[in-house]
């Protein structure tokens, strides 16, 4: 009994490898520019979570230098940063997605 339920394990095991090996065909354009529009939308996202980021700190750091030099403690000038750059609101080219698709290719 143990042997046929192995047997079949093993059976079952090698056609549910043979199936996900199966090739899938290639996307088609609307998926691509889909694609590449969600990824413009997650970098957007990026930039203005650290510009966001970038503003909070700044905001922490004076607030806590206001605080120190009130309470008489001795402060060290805070040191220089690049300016946080706001990305502004959202606007996808897909002329200049997929201009740049094909030169990342070459």
């Amino acid at each position: 009994m143990k042997r046929i339920a192995l047997l079949l394990l093993a059976l079952s095991a090698s056609v549910c490898v043979g199936l996900a090996s199966a090739k899938l065909p290639p996307p088609s354009d609307e998926a691509k520019a889909k694609a590449a529009e969600a990824a413009a939308k997650t970098a957007h996202a990026a930039k203005v979570a650290a510009y966001e980021a970038c503003a909070s700190m700044n905001k922490v750091a004076a607030e806590y230098l206001a605080t120190a030099r009130k309470a008489g403690r001795a402060t060290k000038p805070p040191l220089p940063t690049p300016p946080c750059v706001n990305p502004g609101p959202f606007a996808y080219r897909p002329e200049t997605a997929l201009a740049a698709a094909p030169a990342a290719k070459k």
